[in-house]
């Protein structure tokens, strides 16, 4: 396949709103060095990090929910803590062709369908989290019609579904997967998880059944049919006012063993109050609000242990490629759209009225 010299792409210019977002016709397709492969992007999902850093909703002085959009400044930092290099192209949920490899690089890689691991990585030290980076924030990623990438984070993919489908899997299924693995979910637990009908939520409520666990599901009323069609124990409403009770008429027992969350903000107390003693809380979202309430008192007197999750080890993904080769999970597409409607698509995502992922189609 011939690559051109120019590309479409969406360059983010600075923190802010939909405005700082420019769309351009003319960006210059990337060279691969050494160790990279060059791939042509079929689809890229859309998630919350992406619209996090854009805002500038990562910095210290944010404390309110990531729909809401701020402008930090130049200065401030991204997940990470150091301020993002502009111009910088989005977007981490990439599948696509690799039509090129640097000459390090593993070959027979060009022609092959892969997904991309989000995670970059020093591969002389892979599992040191302080070297570590996100693809769209440290290095340009999938909002284009072309990327490079180290070729160890382009993991072919044998699947049936379809460019789309996949790009619903990488962010979200490996933030479940980590945090699942970080909590030492088991069959023997009942895992509770806020925010169900989103991207991570969902891929929590399968990854989770996935390990025999029992799962209940808090999610907007509106959108319990949608994740009941996942199989979870129960789906409840995003808040009850009474959460053991609620789970008690639901499953018949007023406790869960696991906390998954992804929402916090101020029903974070009710959650931590519905932990049997020595349950486990793990976290890795904030979309309701990153300052809650914590009374240090359940935390110690029930032995309670609480974990975040961010960083994940190199195995989670290529885990994660094993599970949807072998159809252990299934993609929830809430919709796509072409790549110059990005900011359509993110205002679809800050509305939260979907289930599932939404993903971008670079070559439309």
């Amino acid at each position: 396949m011939a690559v051109p010299e120019t590309m479409r792409a969406v360059v983010l210019t600075r923190h802010g709103g939909p405005e700082v977002l420019e769309l351009r016709g003319d960006w210059p397709v990337p060279q691969p060095g050494p160790h990279d492969v060059l791939i042509r992007v079929g689809a890229c999902g859309v998630n919350n990090t992406d619209i996090n850093t854009r805002t500038g909703w990562y910095a210290k002085s944010v404390t309110g929910a990531t729909a809401d959009a701020v402008d930090a400044g130049d200065e401030e930092p991204s997940w990470g803590g150091a301020p993002v290099a502009f111009p910088r192209i989005q977007g981490a949920d990439v599948v696509g062709e690799v039509v090129a490899a640097g000459e390090a690089a593993e070959q027979g890689l060009i022609g092959r369908r892969v997904m991309v691991d989000c995670w970059l990585r020093d591969w002389d030290d892979p599992h040191n989290r302080e070297k570590t980076g996100y693809v769209g924030s440290e290095c340009d990623g999938g909002f284009a019609e072309y990327m490079v990438v180290d070729h160890r984070n382009a993991v072919a993919v044998d699947s049936p579904l379809s460019d789309a489908e996949l790009a619903t899997f990488a962010c979200s299924y490996s933030t479940a997967e980590g945090m699942l693995t970080r909590a030492g979910v088991t069959a023997e637990d009942t895992v509770l998880v806020t925010g169900a009908s989103g991207g991570v939520g969902s891929a929590l409520t399968q990854l989770a059944r996935r390990r025999g666990a029992g799962v209940v599901c808090l999610a907007g009323e509106a959108k319990h049919d949608q994740v009941a069609a996942l199989n979870p124990a129960a789906v409840l409403p995003r808040a009850p006012a009474d959460l053991a009770a609620a789970l008690e008429g639901a499953i018949g027992q007023r406790t869960a063993s696991v906390v998954a969350d992804i929402v916090g903000g101020e029903y974070f107390p009710a959650l931590i109050d519905v932990l049997e003693r020595g349950g486990r809380y793990t976290c890795s979202g904030a979309i309701a609000g990153p300052i809650v309430g914590l009374d240090l008192r359940t935390l110690y007197l029930r032995d309670l242990t609480f974990t975040g999750s961010t960083v994940l080890p190199p195995e989670i993904f290529r885990n994660l490629v094993g599970y949807i080769e072998k159809g252990e999970v299934r993609p929830l597409v809430a919709g796509t759209y072409p790549l110059f409607d990005i900011s359509d698509a993110q205002e679809a995502f800050s509305g939260k009225s979907h289930v599932g992922n939404i993903v971008l189609l670079p070559q439309v």
